[in-house]
């Protein structure tokens, strides 16, 4: 019988550790599957208290081999996006930061805001700190070099220019006023400008501008005189922060207990031209394990990487990194933990506004409510990251139920869900909400406390499910029920699983109502659901009394149009569009809904 060990290969590649349902735990990658694993047979003493949580937890194992330890660090990065392993430092879609998406497939590119983002085909650019300075950005834009403004991959041609032509907005491609390869130059020019490369293309418009005016094109020659004017007017409000006129990015640290702020500085040409915090919490790991898995999934998301990354802590996986981001970026890429000199003071100004953000997180509540929600229940944790969950019905039919996330006191869209009830026939909340948390705890990466929506008896249907899935560092579980002012009852009551009496808190308590903002944030999701699910069955139900439709061209219809409003306007070609639909179905829905009026 071999030796378990000895059936470990040695190449590079990914290991998944998963629990007793199949869930992952913990993705790594390795140089040398056999040896990194090996590590891990080492007494508990031996190792950390998170991977010691995590073996005792662990119940199967998994790998993939690799061509090489690059592809192995790409695989990591992916993998932890689309697990989000409880023991994995996970850094969340910044959804909250927008971005700016350049369709640079299209003949004639248009730039918008995007929240997210995507492997499309599109230049992504950002994420912005605010939605103000990603308009302001955008504005910039629109007024420098008047990219068109009309939705859509494909420009509707047009025998008159709409208003932005007009107002000196739009170069009207739609009109034919400005050729594709044109075109094409302005959006490389607005490449630049996004890349703060704004040097570059300063020179770039200087030529263009002498050019035009030796070719008596005054008209043409005054309007790039007047970009170059507009990009200046831009670059004043920058500031100069390194005399190397590099591009860099600058990473700093500041740690609280379980708890970290990254601050990322954007230096372009010398000009810091954003700064951006991030929070990640941790379970013990050292402030070099966070700069690695931050520096994977902070690039892996696709947008520009800079010739030289400065780092406020090293990383152990240097080699493979710069490696990787030099193929990203298509030309050599440095990554350098600086101890002096001009690139250590712009290292210690990354950690010093890490430091003030964790500072300001401190004061302002967000840190020291968790704290004391923990004192006030009285839990055994600091509930950092908080879940609550809903039930919404009506007499039984079309239920829904809805979680909401909400981490270090602010509302995290990504964490958001819906679920319709598959399980549960009539008035049963105990059920369907038993049926909610299951179906949550299947998808792993659990909160630190789950909130419910109820008394004692919802609080006990979501204990049962927990306890008996077991799951890796079981959250806390606590209900909220509106007070009985029929019994005189002035303030909703706490319960807290294992206690018998629910804690009643003051009114004006911060804690309570904490918990009772998060609640009206499930309610009102959970409603709003319920009612878009009720609409879509309305809406299901009269296209069914049409002659010729059955359920799934009722399906195919609602997936075409919006609203029913928008399919009674529809034109009959419209509708022909819509796949398995016949020119016969067609005109009998535009005779029903004509008949109808």
């Amino acid at each position: 019988m071999p030796n378990l060990v000895d059936l470990l290969p040695q190449g590079s590649g990914v290991y998944l550790f998963k629990d007793d349902t199949g869930r992952v735990l913990y993705v790594g990658k390795a140089k040398d599957l056999r040896k990194r694993l090996m590590a891990y047979l080492r007494p508990s003493g031996e190792l950390s208290h998170k991977t010691s949580l995590m073996i005792k937890r662990a119940k199967g194992l998994d790998f993939i081999l690799t061509a090489s330890e690059k592809e192995a660090l790409i695989l990591e990065s992916t993998l932890i996006k689309k697990h989000l392993p409880r023991y994995n430092i996970v850094l969340r879609d910044d959804s909250q930061y927008p971005c700016l998406r350049l369709s640079v497939m299209d003949e004639f590119p248009r730039l918008s805001i995007a929240r997210r983002i995507e492997r499309d085909g599109a230049r992504y650019f950002g994420p912005f700190s605010s939605a103000g300075a990603v308009r302001n950005t955008l504005k910039v834009i629109d007024k420098v070099f008047q990219l068109r403004k009309c939705k859509g991959t494909e420009v509707k041609k047009r025998e008159r220019p709409c208003l932005n032509y007009q107002m000196g907005r739009c170069f009207a491609p739609c009109a034919g006023k400005i050729s594709s390869q044109e075109y094409r130059d302005i959006v490389n020019q607005v490449i630049l400008f996004l890349e703060g490369r704004n040097k570059e293309l300063i020179a770039e418009l200087n030529r263009k501008m002498e050019k035009a005016a030796e070719e008596l094109e005054f008209e043409q020659a005054a309007r790039i005189r007047d970009q170059i004017h507009a990009i200046e007017k831009t670059i004043e409000r920058q500031h100069v922060v390194s005399t190397k006129l590099k591009d860099q990015d600058v990473i700093g640290l500041a740690k609280s207990e379980g708890f970290f702020v990254v601050v990322v500085l954007s230096i372009r040409n010398g000009y810091l031209i954003s700064s951006r915090d991030y929070s990640l919490r941790t379970r013990g790991e050292t402030p070099n394990e966070v700069m690695e898995a931050f520096i994977k999934q902070y690039y892996m998301k696709g947008g520009f990487v800079p010739k030289e990354i400065l780092l406020s802590d090293a990383v152990e996986d240097e080699a493979s990194i710069t490696e990787w981001l030099s193929e990203v970026a298509k030309t050599k890429v440095s990554i350098k933990v600086p101890k002096k000199g001009e690139k250590r003071r712009l290292v210690d100004m990354a950690i010093s506004n890490a430091q003030n953000v964790l500072k300001f997180k401190e004061v302002s509540g967000e840190i020291r409510l968790a704290e004391d929600i923990k004192d006030a229940l009285e839990l055994p944790i600091i509930p950092r990251h908080i879940e609550a969950v809903d039930i919404s019905n009506l007499y039984g039919n079309l239920a829904v139920g809805t979680i909401v996330g909400f981490v270090d006191g602010k509302a995290d869209k990504s964490l958001y869900r819906n679920y319709r009830i598959q399980t549960v026939e009539g008035i049963d909340d105990y059920a369907m909400i038993a049926e909610v948390a299951q179906r949550r705890i299947a998808q792993g990466n659990l909160p630190d406390l789950f909130l419910i929506d109820g008394g004692r008896g919802q609080l006990g249907a979501v204990k049962e499910v927990l306890d008996r899935h077991r799951a890796p560092e079981r959250p806390v579980v606590v209900a909220l029920a509106k007070a009985d002012y029929k019994k005189g009852e002035v303030v909703d009551k706490i319960y807290v699983e294992n206690r018998r009496e629910p804690v009643m808190l003051k009114p004006n308590d911060p804690v309570l109502l904490f918990l009772m903002r998060i609640r009206d944030e499930v309610h009102r999701r959970a409603i709003g659901y319920h009612r878009k699910i009720r609409r879509k069955g309305l809406t299901a139900s009269v296209l069914l009394e049409i002659p010729g439709i059955g359920r799934k061209r009722a399906q195919r219809l609602l997936q075409r149009f919006p609203s029913l409003e928008h399919i009674k306007h529809a034109s009959t070609e419209d509708l022909i569009k819509v796949g398995g639909m016949s020119v016969s179905v067609a005109e009998r829905i535009k005779r029903f809904f004509e008949e109808d009026k």
